[in-house]
Order: structure tokens, then C-alpha cells, then sequence
């Protein structure tokens, strides 16, 4: 089965049921590393999320998905948070993260460059917002279409 036809379908297997228990599906990874499959969900909550959403989470889908019996491979089911640098995945992550540092990366240059850092201003028009530092404390805004955005992440100065 092809990767994103199986995230595809865990997706909307276990959307409702993270969902149903207070938390966001933030993405579902099939991947194989080492010969060996891995199915990973990101999840999350506002004030981040812990051992035990993570622990609810993994006893919720992996018993639905033994129901469902819909992997024909073999794999490690594996729940954990986003991390700081979460990815922006859908609309609603544009909207919720306004005003937060991100970092953009697109499929081709945009006004001759692949990677953003700014204040993300929303998802406007189907383009991505950003205020970005232009040089001697000036910034400007830039649009760039979400068809061009292949990563967008949360940016966290360390």
C-alpha cells in the first residue's frame, strides 16, 4: 500500500478518536527505516501534551487499527508530540500560530530564496503571511502561495 494512501487512512481512523480525547492529530508518519515500518502519530494540546495523552492515544488507535486489521506489514506504532518546532499542516495551524516565529521552506525560490524566518501574519488568500526582517531593524511582509510551501514549522530560538 502506498505511504500516503496508509496515512491517509490512519488519519481518518484516528482523527475522532484523538479528538474524542481532547487532543489535535497533528500528523501521521508511515515510514520504513532500517527495514523495519514505523507509524507515527504527533499529537498535541494546548500546554503541550504528556506521557499519559501519549500512552491514551497509542491504547485508543492501536486497538482500533487490530479491529480494522487495515496494515498488512508488519510496524511500530509510536505516539509522541510534535516537538517545539511543530509543522504548520493545516489552515487552522495558520490561524492559531499568528504572531509566533516560523520557519518556511518552498518547492521553488520565491523573490529569490527557498527559506523564510518571520512572524507568521495568517493565511490569507491561500498565501502565507510572514513579516521578515529586511536589514537595519526593517521588516517588510511577504506572501508566499501555500501551493509553494513545502515546510512550514514553528521556529524556537534556542
Amino acid at each position: 500500500m502506498p505511504k500516503r494512501d496508509v496515512s491517509a487512512m490512519v488519519d481518518a481512523l484516528a482523527r475522532p478518536l484523538v479528538e474524542g480525547l481532547g487532543l489535535e492529530l497533528v500528523e501521521v508518519e508511515w515510514v520504513k527505516e532500517a527495514n523495519r515500518w514505523y507509524l507515527r502519530l504527533y499529537i498535541d494540546k494546548p500546554g503541550g501534551v504528556t506521557l499519559d495523552d501519549c500512552e491514551a492515544v497509542s491504547r485508543a488507535v492501536d486497538e482500533r487499527l487490530d479491529q480494522a486489521d487495515p496494515i498488512p506489514e508488519r510496524y511500530f506504532l509510536e505516539v509522541s508530540s510534535p516537538g517545539l518546532e511543530r509543522p504548520l499542516k493545516r489552515d487552522a495551524d495558520f490561524a492559531r500560530f499568528v504572531g509566533q516565529t516560523v520557519e518556511v521552506s518552498t518547492y521553488a525560490a520565491v523573490e529569490g530564496q527557498r527559506h523564510w524566518r518571520g512572524e507568521l501574519l495568517g493565511l490569507v488568500d491561500g498565501a502565507v503571511r510572514l513579516r521578515v526582517a529586511t536589514g537595519k531593524g526593517q521588516t517588510r511582509e511577504i506572501a508566499i502561495d501555500r501551493a509553494q510551501v513545502a515546510l512550514a514549522k514553528l521556529y524556537v530560538e534556542f
